[in-house]
C-alpha cells in the first residue's frame, strides 16, 4: 500500500511540474488533443500503459 501512495505522489509531482513550468504549452497540447481522433488517443494511452507496466516490472 505504501508503494501505491508513493507512486500516486510521484504522478502528482510530475503533473504539477508540467503545469507550473509549461502552462501555455499545456494549453496548446489540450487543444490539439481535442482535435485528435479518439483512436489515436486510445492507442497512445495503451502504449503508455504498457511502458509503465514494463517499467514497474523491471523495478520489481
Amino acid at each position: 500500500m505504501g508503494d501505491l501512495i508513493v507512486a500516486l505522489g510521484l504522478v502528482l509531482v510530475i503533473e504539477g511540474l508540467v503545469y507550473a513550468l509549461f502552462p501555455a504549452g499545456l494549453k496548446r497540447m489540450m487543444v490539439l488533443a481535442q482535435e485528435m481522433p479518439d483512436q489515436s488517443l486510445r492507442t497512445g494511452g495503451v502504449i503508455a500503459l504498457g511502458v509503465g507496466v514494463f517499467i514497474v516490472w523491471l523495478a520489481r
